[in-house]
């Protein structure tokens, strides 16, 4: 293999960027749609039901990330019928946790909403909302599935077309049952539900044009796909994604939780501010997708050199995002924030955090880059082990410090948090991972 060229990078990270920018147009337009229905409990409603299933769809992303890095090594090594069987077993499991979220929805609505505690008449809304919203479930996990399969290929263009195609029949759909069938709320869930099929049917498409690329086959083998030392090594590899997971979702909703504690305008300061990481998250994880598909590729191959350039070559990467975006927080930073929201109050008190913010991208970078390259080669252990230890900082550094520091206390909890994760598997890397893996 030869070594890894910039070009090769940005074929991967450039789609995937466009493809995470277009995620939050999906809850915009719901929330456009909504807010002109004449009443405050149906934004209310969409707010919660949104929450409830980016909470679940995002436990359940390690069927994108896991498929993603063993594909990519499959792919290197150019071993197609494991590129094939590896998709096969990352849509059966979909269909079961699928099949599950289907039979246990109403017990699942019912610990949603005692947990978030919405009023009634958003309650009510919310579970109009859910109860048509997941059906969904089979076709966005399934979407997940091929999704991580497209980019462990080296294909990102794939999922960005799905992600467009989504965005268009989403909006036009949704206007269509809530302005001239009046269908409301359920409306709304309807127009994506309908999305999610067709961003489904379109995969499917596109998975028919890669199999005859690659030539592959398309049988599917029970006793090939349900090998027993296979499904022990793709379920170590997602559950270690899992658990992963489930750590990163207690620290964003005790980020969350603890602001609200602080009161409003600390509430509505920090959620502002968080904004800063995501449009941050929307750049980086392109490249983090890149260190997947590649690091895999070069893995699978047996390329260590190849891996060390990529690396290299990611980082420098890495640190010219980090650069701009730092540079941009640091400048119209506060501008950035009157196009978010009008209330002076509100930005006001998020000024006082955001020097905090302003940092964010430099203390983040090596972890979105290095979880990439973990993902691709499927040293999945070593992520848990590293966001186990960032989660120890978080709430070692914020409970010690919250009674002198306060919200500044979970700003630099935060932020040391993101620097750890980065740090502990650099050094998994160059003390673990580089010494004992095979090439």
């Amino acid at each position: 293999m030869s070594t890894i060229q910039h070009k090769e990078i940005l074929r991967i990270a450039f789609p995937s960027i466009l493809s995470n920018i277009t995620v939050p147009l999906l809850g915009l337009t719901d929330l456009a749609i909504t807010g002109h229905l004449g009443s405050a409990s149906y934004i209310g409603a969409i707010a919660v039901g949104s929450t409830i299933f980016n909470m679940i769809y995002w436990i359940f992303a390690f069927l994108r990330m896991g498929t993603s890095g063993m594909t990519s090594q499959a792919y290197g090594a150019d071993d197609k019928q494991e590129m094939q069987l590896l998709l096969h077993r990352s849509l059966c499991t979909s269909a079961g946790i699928a099949a599950l979220l289907l039979i246990l929805q109403n017990p699942l609505l019912q610990l949603a909403l005692y947990i978030m505690s919405p009023p009634a008449s958003v309650a009510a809304h919310a579970s109009v909302y859910f109860h048509v919203y997941i059906w969904g479930a089979p076709a966005a996990l399934t979407l997940y599935s091929m999704t991580g399969w497209f980019i462990g290929l080296q294909n990102a263009r794939y999922p960005l077309y799905i992600a467009v195609m989504q965005n268009v029949i989403n909006i036009a759909a949704s206007l269509l049952f809530v302005f001239a069938m009046h269908m409301e709320v359920a409306g709304v869930a309807l127009g994506t539900l309908i999305a999610q099929y067709c961003g489904l049917a379109l995969s499917v498409l596109f998975y028919r044009r890669m199999s005859r690329k690659l030539g592959l086959s398309g049988t599917f083998s029970p006793s090939a796909v349900f090998n027993s030392d296979a499904i022990r090594r793709f379920f170590t590899v997602n559950r270690d994604i899992f658990l992963r997971t489930l750590c990163l979702v207690c620290v964003t909703l005790y980020f969350t939780s603890a602001g609200a504690r602080q009161g409003e305008y600390i509430l509505a300061a920090n959620a502002l501010l968080m904004q800063f990481f995501t449009l941050y998250s929307y750049f980086m994880d392109g490249f983090a997708f890149a260190g997947e598909a590649l690091a895999g590729k070069c893995f699978g191959a047996g390329e260590r050199a190849s891996l060390n350039h990529l690396i290299n070559k990611l980082f420098l990467w890495g640190v010219g995002v980090a650069l701009i975006f730092t540079i941009f927080y640091m400048g119209p930073g506060e501008y950035f924030m009157s196009l978010l929201t009008n209330e002076s109050s509100v930005i006001d008190t998020a000024a006082t955090y955001l020097p905090w913010a302003v940092f964010i991208p430099l203390a983040g970078l090596s972890a979105f880059i290095w979880d990439g390259i973990f993902i691709g080669l499927t040293a999945t252990r070593h992520m848990l082990l590293s966001m186990a230890c960032a989660m120890l900082v978080f709430f070692a550094v914020y409970l010690s410090l919250s009674p002198l520091w306060h919200n500044h206390a979970l700003w630099l909890a935060f932020l040391l948090y993101l620097l750890v994760r980065g740090l502990v598997q650099h050094w998994l890397y160059r003390m673990k991972i580089s010494r004992t893996e095979p090439f």
